[in-house]
């Protein structure tokens, strides 16, 4: 028994001597961070004249000079950041005469020789620095890190270093590939990172959609979004038809968020797709596309087994005016099941929501809506009538 409470004493003294040493520790850490930074502010309002000049010189064609004397580490560290920070903010010239000091001051070297640190944190600081400071001569050193490495924080700021140093479009590529490679679901990442190039990103997108691989169609796919690249529209046209279906549906969504003059048997096709996310897609883009010939199809949608393909048929039935919302009306009142579901659901909410509006022309399409309503459904007390508002009908001579 004495044993045991031995034991237990040893336990329990033993971890109020580790939570001690951690308290420790932390304090020790903060203070350190507290006296780094007090050293970086002497440091900015010492070289405060430095910063002014170099401000002032760019743009002249003589080359400008290196802070004066022999500076500490974290001194030089005070004014590669600045030197980093006006090289995300300056284009063009500007941007050339500071990545050029960068290399002059030894930045770039030093930092090429830290991503052979053994310190983990060191690599990582090192690799973010030469990306920031668009180190094209550390992209072959960078590419070759990325494949070899497992995946991890340090990927990621070693791919986006090559996108941001890179000068072809084919280091890009490979990046992106070695990234991928390690079969993460990382798309919309990479999109992202890709994008942060300073080439030409409609070139890459070509490149991309073009590939034979579909982790990097998916990419160039996902990076269309909110690009205005009209001349990768005839291949976006053809990956609708991919058999790859991650593939096709993302190629469906962009196609019609592009608001083309859609074929009555294109339509028909996505609409029929045996994958729900093309379905889906469909649906929600015949509503803003005013697609008033596509009402039968999207009535007949709202019996379909995915339940996102009803959701979005009802609305986009919903959005087709007094036609649409009739035909929704009729497939409450004669459908059963699930059609009959959707159809409800979709006309409870427009009834609830277009009674709000306080607009003419919106309580207008209110009211004609609510005579639709009334005459598939009655007079209820739960649609209750606008007052002092537009009507559709009356006697309009007082």
């Amino acid at each position: 028994m004495f044993s045991h409470l031995f034991v237990a004493y040893v336990f329990i003294y033993s971890c109020l001597a580790l939570i001690g040493i951690g308290i420790i520790l932390l304090l020790l850490m903060k203070i350190s961070h507290n006296k780094e930074l007090r050293h970086r502010e002497f440091y900015e309002r010492k070289h405060h004249d430095y910063f002014v000049y170099v401000q002032a010189g760019l743009g002249d064609e003589r080359a400008l000079k290196l802070p004066p004397g022999k500076l500490k580490p974290l001194e030089r560290r005070v004014i590669q950041d600045k030197f980093i920070e006006w090289i995300q903010q300056f284009k063009g010239e500007y941007r050339s005469q500071i990545m050029q000091l960068c290399r002059d001051a030894g930045f770039v070297e030093a930092d090429l020789k830290g991503l052979n640190n053994l310190n983990y944190g060191r690599r990582l600081g090192a690799a973010y620095r030469l990306g920031g400071m668009r180190a094209e001569e550390a992209v072959p050193v960078l590419l070759q890190m990325l494949r070899n490495g497992k995946y991890s924080s340090l990927s990621i700021v070693i791919a986006r270093s090559i996108a941001k140093s890179a000068q072809s479009s084919a280091d890009v590529l490979q990046m992106l590939r070695y990234l991928l490679g390690h079969g993460k679901p990382i798309h919309h990442l990479a999109a992202d990172i890709m994008l942060e190039t300073g080439l030409d990103p409609s070139g890459i997108l070509m490149e991309l959609l073009n590939d034979s691989d579909p982790a990097l169609v998916k990419v160039g796919l996902v990076a269309m979004w909110g690009q205005a690249v009209p001349e990768v529209m005839p291949v976006l046209g053809k990956l609708v038809g991919s058999e790859e279906k991650d593939v096709r549906a993302e190629a469906v969504k962009l196609y019609l968020s592009s608001n083309p003059a859609l074929k009555d048997e294109t339509i028909v096709q996505l609409m029929s797709d045996h994958d729900w996310e093309v379905r889906a897609a469909a649906a929600k883009a015949l509503g803003p596309l005013h697609a008033a010939g596509s009402i039968p199809l999207l009535v007949k949608a709202l019996q379909d087994s995915s339940w996102k393909v009803r959701h979005n048929s009802a609305e986009s039935l919903a959005a087709l005016g007094e036609t649409g919302f009739e035909a929704l009306c009729q497939a409450a009142v004669s459908g059963a099941g699930i059609q009959r579901e959707a159809a409800l659901q979709r006309i409870e909410l427009v009834m609830e929501i277009e009674q709000k509006h306080s607009a003419i022309e919106q309580m207008v399409a209110y009211n004609k809506k609510r005579l639709i309503h009334d005459r598939y459904f009655g007079v209820k007390q739960a649609v209750k009538r606008l007052t002092g508002v537009a009507t559709v009908g009356g006697d309009y001579s007082a």
